[in-house]
């Protein structure tokens, strides 16, 4: 019986190991997994790179993994707003490498990983600083910059609800890089509010599949459903 639940946040990123690479869901506070990201900071996991949208927003998530130090390498695409004092400080000091990846590119490498591509030609940041040392070509009259596919070895992410095969299905702008970074990840962590019967999931609106899902758990939110974006 294939039974991808588990029972608490802990249990699920428990091999998280030092010098990991891990993607992390989420736009803004939209879609990200809180639960996940807390049980990382106790697990105690160090040296690690994130790949997310953003560093961080005030105390939580992202931000709080870097503030406890534990971060190393960040990819993103947003790095800076008016709440980001963490990444600020850190980055400042020289404690932390910033590799930053215009959005689009950002998706669409992390695509590339999920769909075993070798690499991608983008036209976003050819003629910038992002493209130096990269190779370019002319394709039909325009200039693109070779990216390489962003791989994790473990994406943690968070959805509405799922069921124990790992179909997942995602509230509104929750959804954001969820579905990509399942694809991407050697091993995906699920936080979900409810791990439902099979059966319960429409088939025709399940975005994430359970083959690029390896563990679920069920996290009760803290507020109404109504009022998360």
């Amino acid at each position: 019986m294939i039974d991808k639940s588990v029972e608490t946040a802990a249990a699920a990123i428990s091999d998280i190991e030092d010098g990991a690479t891990v993607m992390i869901g989420g736009f803004g506070t939209a879609g990200m997994p809180d639960e996940l990201i807390d049980a990382l900071i106790d697990h105690g996991a160090r040296e690690l790179t994130i790949v997310n949208n953003n560093a961080g927003n005030g105390e939580q998530g992202v931000a709080a993994l870097i503030r406890e130090g534990r971060v190393k390498k960040i990819i993103c695409s947003f790095p800076r707003q008016s709440d980001s004092q963490h990444f600020d400080a850190a980055y400042r000091a020289g404690k932390i490498e910033l590799e930053l990846v215009p959005q689009g590119n950002l998706a669409a490498r992390i695509q590339a990983a999920g769909s075993g591509l070798g690499g991608i030609f983008t036209p976003t940041g050819y003629g910038t600083l992002l493209a130096e040392g990269k190779e370019t070509r002319t394709i039909d009259g325009r200039d693109y910059v070779l990216e390489y596919p962003i791989h994790a070895d473990f994406a943690l992410i968070k959805a509405h609800q799922g069921d124990r095969w790992g179909n997942l299905v995602y509230r509104k702008t929750a959804r954001n890089f969820g579905p990509i970074m399942a694809m991407a990840a050697k091993t995906t962590v699920v936080q979900v509010s409810a791990i439902v019967p099979l059966g319960d999931l429409d088939p025709e609106v399940i975005v994430t599949p359970g083959i690029f899902v390896q563990r679920v758990v069920a996290i009760s939110p803290s507020i109404p459903l109504q009022a998360v974006a």
